[in-house]
């Protein structure tokens, strides 16, 4: 059972991702502060920074995107040159680009934006001048791919790059010829937009949340979408009946008096998920901590002594903080480097059994993800893909009085 709960309340759109009763992924966003991650834009280069192979670009925002030289060169990498040229042979202060924001701005660092732009449909993504053709990693079916590779190549002219979203397994060559024709529609409109206009403008906005969810992940492995607002389910359903009229009935409205979250009972979960410390059922617990360059995950034994020595002890709490770790993934969509300590066991076998929990529970996972496996510290290491800020960054506060490290100067040596 997979069920998608939207709720609204306090200028805020929640979306939780309930799968056979567990809390797997978490969406939020204020409409008045909408993300730009795709948002397409014609910038002016206000600084060429030759050190860092890197130029700022202003949009617009508060603050000066960052392109660093790979999002300059062509999309396609068998038509880079072996040797990058210095980035002043490729842009100058003062001329305009047309770039899309990669990676929302974090912290004090502006957007990250390139000019690799890809625009997202139903069942394609359509890449401006990307030149090649590719299908999603997630389709195993080795002769869906080769079928779905010839319509990709059979549809595009030459120097459209397309990629066949998991969505397009079984679709007709007829169904995503349409998308494809979409799709170059709205780049036109961008392409025109950025012609007649002066920078920085914005050219393309990307779907705020909810329509982005729906087309993005309403498929026929969702048994329902359940929404607490009358309006919102008949913009679902209308939307559906253009993309996928046949999971229109999927849709259920939530009348009950109850806040949705609690009527489901996930309303305890997302705060016990937010924290810290989030104890396992065995009596062990995780503690996870954020830096800016990466989330360290430490496991400990905690209450749990149930097996007669420690190597079983170790392995059992493991096993099973490698499953609710790959779970908080996904649910505050962490990003970048992951280093997680699970408690040392001698036994390889042990090792690779916990490897292969965190595995398959990341296998769901929309995002990519890549397991690099063990340190010589006995660490395991893992990064994951991020091109919006973490849910607990975009709604908890730096602490004013301890900066975020949770400590502050004894009374004692002050």
């Amino acid at each position: 059972m997979k069920q998608v709960l939207v709720q609204n309340g306090r200028g805020l759109c929640s979306i939780a991702v309930v799968e056979d009763g567990q809390l797997m992924e978490y969406y939020v966003e204020r409409p008045s502060e909408m993300e730009k991650a795709g948002h397409v834009y014609k910038g002016k280069i206000v600084n060429v920074v030759p050190g860092l192979q890197a130029a700022f670009v202003d949009i617009g925002l508060e603050k000066n995107a960052y392109l660093y030289i790979d999002d300059l060169l062509p999309a396609h990498l068998e038509k880079q040159p072996e040797d990058k040229p210095p980035i002043r042979d490729l842009v100058k202060e003062g001329q305009t680009v047309v770039v899309q924001v990669k990676k929302e701005p974090v912290g004090t660092k502006g957007a990250r934006v390139t000019t690799h732009c890809t625009i997202p449909g139903r069942w394609l993504v359509f890449l401006p001048e990307a030149d090649y053709s590719a299908v999603s990693r997630k389709i195993d079916d080795s002769e869906e791919k080769v079928r779905l590779k010839q319509i990709a190549d059979d549809i595009r002219q030459p120097g459209d790059g397309i990629i066949v979203r998991t969505l397009a397994q079984g679709q007709t060559a007829e169904v995503l010829k349409d998308d494809f024709r979409l799709l170059k529609e709205v780049w036109s409109e961008v392409e025109e937009k950025a012609r007649l206009s002066s920078a920085p403008r914005l050219l393309y906005r990307d779907l705020s949340l909810l329509p982005r969810l729906v087309r993005d992940l309403f498929t026929d492995a969702v048994d329902e979408w359940i929404v607490d607002n009358t309006q919102a389910g008949e913009e679902i359903k209308a939307m559906l009946n253009e993309l996928a009229p046949e999971l229109a009935d999927r849709v259920k409205i939530h009348s009950s008096g109850h806040p949705l979250f609690e009527a489901y009972g996930i309303a305890g979960e997302l705060e016990a998920m937010s924290r810290r410390q989030i104890w396992l059922k065995c009596g062990g617990y995780v503690i996870v901590d954020r830096t800016e360059a990466l989330t360290v995950i430490d496991v400990n034994t905690g209450k749990y002594t149930g097996e007669d020595d420690f190597e079983h002890t170790a392995f059992a709490t493991n096993v099973e903080a490698a499953s609710l770790i790959a779970r908080l993934i996904r649910f505050r969509d962490f990003g970048g480097i992951l280093l997680i300590d699970f408690i040392d066991m001698e036994q390889e076998a042990h090792r690779q059994a916990v490897e292969e929990t965190l595995r398959e529970g990341v296998s769901g996972d929309r995002t990519r993800t890549n397991l690099v496996g063990w340190t010589k510290l006995g660490l395991f290491e893992l990064t994951r893909q991020r091109s919006r800020p973490a849910v607990d960054e975009q709604f908890n506060n730096r602490c004013p009085h301890c900066g975020g490290s949770g400590r502050i100067l004894s009374t004692s040596v002050r």
